[in-house]
Order: structure tokens, then sequence, then C-alpha cells
């Protein structure tokens, strides 16, 4: 009797795990895209977010063409002389505000920034009270703030709106008038400090003991 070998039984594929298996390659295509855009999304650089986590530069007040309003009284000749000297001192520029015209009296008066930082020279010279509860009209209160600073004595006086610092030690007066809004008022009056020392001859007479230091 001949063995007749039953050929081997053929598998019928699996077609539900195959199909299975092309669902899940489908799927994690797309999927493997969309996480390399988005983590390329969060690596480049983006303007508008850039520009929100690090704010620009606070945009300078804009300096208005107008002169500053400022008086010029008459002064003597001397003393429109050594004003003359100052003003020619005085630094274009204050920190980062530049000069501006003023209205009257440009040999005697500077300005500087918006609100502006003014300078008189040839004002009336301060003088001390005779009494601490006063004594001639105009007088400097003896309890009054005064600032050495840079070689000037300063007098300071805090006002609603500015602030005004007054030389008490030249024999030619100069005020600084700074506006509240600027921070450490006294510091930018000291800015001028220098081309007072530089223009303007001390004096002894009638300074308060407070900047005799």
């Amino acid at each position: 009797m001949v063995d007749v070998e039953t050929p081997p039984e053929r598998k019928t594929p699996d077609t539900t795990t195959r199909g299975a298996a092309i669902w899940a390659t489908a799927i994690a295509v797309p999927v493997t895209l969309l996480v390399g855009v988005f983590v390329f999304w969060k690596m480049a650089p983006h303007e508008n977010a850039d520009a929100q986590a690090h704010p620009s530069a606070t945009v300078p007040a804009v300096i208005p063409t107008t002169a500053v309003r400022m008086a010029a009284p008459s002064l003597d000749a001397s003393t429109k002389q050594v004003c003359l000297a100052v003003t020619s001192q005085l630094p274009t520029a204050v920190r980062d505000l530049p000069g501006r015209k003023v209205s009257a009296g440009p040999e005697q008066n500077a300005a500087y920034g918006e609100p502006p930082i003014t300078v008189a020279c040839g004002i009336t010279q301060p003088t001390m009270c005779e009494r601490v509860d006063g004594g001639h009209d105009g007088c400097v209160p003896l309890d009054a703030t005064m600032y050495k600073m840079n070689g000037v004595c300063w007098w300071g006086e805090d006002g609603p709106a500015a602030d005004v610092f007054t030389t008490m030690d030249r024999e030619v007066a100069v005020q600084v008038t700074v506006p509240g809004s600027y921070q450490q008022t006294a510091q930018w009056a000291n800015e001028f400090s220098d081309a007072v020392v530089k223009t303007i001859r001390s004096t002894t007479k009638g300074v308060p003991s407070g900047c005799s230091q």
C-alpha cells in the first residue's frame, strides 16, 4: 500500500490582524508628523512671543519744538557777564534729556527735556531769615533743607508740582527747577554743580551753617 502524504494545510491569512497593523501604521505616521511639527514650532523663534517676553524699551518722551517759557529779568553788566559764562558751560544734554530753546534770555536761562528742567541764572540772591519764626520778606527759613553737592550749597524747596534748588554760596545765584515727575530731584539739580563751580566765585557772606561744613 502506498502511503500518500497529505499536503500541509495552508494557513488562511489573518485579515483581522493585518488590517489592524495597517490602521496602526496609518495612524502612527500622521501622529509622528504632528509631533515633529509641534516640536519645531515650539523651538522656532516667534516674533510676537518674543515681543511679549521681552518688551521693547520705553519710548522716550516726545520733546516739543516750542520754546520753554521763562522770565528774563534785566541784569546788571557784571551779573550778565557771569550768567553768560554759566550758560556757555552748561551741557547740551543732561543724562538723556536734550537741551531746549527758551522763550527769553538764552544768555541767562536754559531748559532740558519734557517736562522741562529749567536753569535760571541771576535771580534775586537768597538770604537767611533772622529768626526761627521768620524775618524779612522772602528770607530762607533757618530750618530749610540744604544740600552740599559737588562743592555747591543748594537750598532745596519741595513744591506741589516741582522742587526748586537755589545756590546759597555763590556771588551770583542760580536756580534749578525740577518737576516732581523726576526721581531724586536733588540729583538732577546736582548735574549743574560743575558749571556753577567753574564760572561763579563762592562767597561766605550769609551762607547758612549747613553749607559751611
